[in-house]
């Protein structure tokens, strides 16, 4: 009979962006792959490629009782049904619950994957304060689970919750985020156009959005020549997104182009000519920055956790202090003036990419975890 792994994750969509090479590596290997998570219209595709699928009533945002409860019971409920060998949480509400009720009902291996600490270990108001309290507690039962991996994709978030006492190092690893196909996402030599300064994510506020939209303005009215392209949509699913009306106002305001979702980053990013994220949110390592890397394309990026691991500083794009729009415009200023450099920094980023993100060595890592676990 075939081992079960069962991935718990918060939404359909954000498994098939970040985690299916590895589920699917897992089929091949002879594992029974389950996916819990909330369903957005992505059920009959998973099931196509052999995966069994299941809903989970994950609020990403909510934080009532009942609705907390309710995804907690379903958890139950599914794990007691299915009986998985081994459970990968991945995102906070799967990590915390996931590993909490595998140890309640007695479930073989627990993998947990931290992709970011998101916003309760950033806010510093006295009520994020109390409720990562709660959270650093939560942590530390999930984790408490006698056969376990932590997987972590940067040092500053591993080093905290060993400082928290959440977790021993001996139980993480260190994988540098999801990776990407290397022959999906491809160097291709840049546009001969106006030089094209790409952000793509979801609309959110840490995101540094507004950041890059102010940036572009300072450049505009410097006579900088460029276009500014913002490639993303709101998530209502979180409470710091944008609205509609957000986007009608910098529609009007004209300093960046809108293109809204789209499915097709690599074309998106070998049409433009440097790649932003100013981010100040509680990344992992943004999959984003992996793949304008792999594009070959020069990235600017902040200080912070996740981001800068995404960037050899002043040899493949320029690491900036989060929030600070000035540092931002000069980066990509200077940048924008030089073509010369943005070759030379795009070359360098395609060969660390294929050194540190290449998703084959990040689908056989988490394979060994599994093995490891599942003796």
């Amino acid at each position: 009979m075939n081992k079960k792994i069962l991935f718990l994750v918060n939404v359909d969509w954000f498994f098939i962006s970040h985690r299916l090479p590895i589920a699917l590596k897992a089929l091949e290997k002879g594992y029974e792959v389950h996916i819990a998570c909330e369903l957005t219209g992505k059920k009959e595709y998973l099931e196509s490629m052999g995966l069994i699928v299941h809903r989970v009533p994950f609020s990403r945002s909510g934080k009532s009782i009942l609705g907390e409860s309710t995804s907690i019971l379903s958890i139950y409920n599914l794990f007691q049904h299915i009986h998985p060998d081994l459970v990968h949480g991945v995102t906070i509400k799967p990590v915390l619950y996931g590993g909490l009720i595998s140890r309640l009902t007695g479930i073989k291996a627990f993998v947990g994957a931290i992709s970011g600490l998101g916003l309760v270990f950033i806010a510093t108001d006295l009520k994020t304060k109390l409720l990562r309290i709660f959270i650093k507690i939560l942590y530390r039962l999930s984790f408490s689970h006698s056969n376990m991996k932590a997987i972590f994709q940067n040092k500053v978030d591993k080093q905290t919750l060993i400082n928290a006492n959440v977790i021993n190092e001996e139980n993480t690893v260190m994988i540098k985020g999801s990776g990407a196909d290397l022959a999906e996402y491809f160097y291709i030599k840049e546009p001969e156009s106006k030089p094209v300064v790409i952000m793509a994510c979801r609309l959110l506020k840490e995101k540094g959005v507004l950041e890059f939209i102010e940036m572009a303005r300072m450049l505009k009215e410097q006579n900088i020549d460029a276009k500014f392209v913002l490639v993303g949509e709101p998530d209502y699913g979180n409470p710091n997104s944008f609205t509609e009306s957000d986007l009608e106002v910098w529609k009007s305001d004209g300093h960046v182009e809108l293109y809204g979702h789209s499915n097709k980053i690599p074309k998106l990013f070998s049409e433009s000519h440097i790649v932003v994220l100013p981010s100040y949110y509680g990344e992992g390592l943004p999959k984003v920055l992996i793949e304008a890397a792999a594009c070959g394309r020069p990235i600017i990026t902040t200080d912070n956790p996740g981001c800068k691991e995404a960037v050899i500083d002043n040899e493949t794009g320029y690491i900036v202090p989060a929030r600070d729009v000035k540092s931002l415009s000069v980066a990509v200023a200077k940048l924008v003036k030089n073509k010369e450099l943005r070759v030379q920094m795009g070359t360098a980023a395609r060969k660390f990419a294929e050194q540190e993100f290449d998703v084959n060595n990040v689908v056989k890592k988490h394979l060994e975890i599994y093995n490891e676990l599942l003796g």
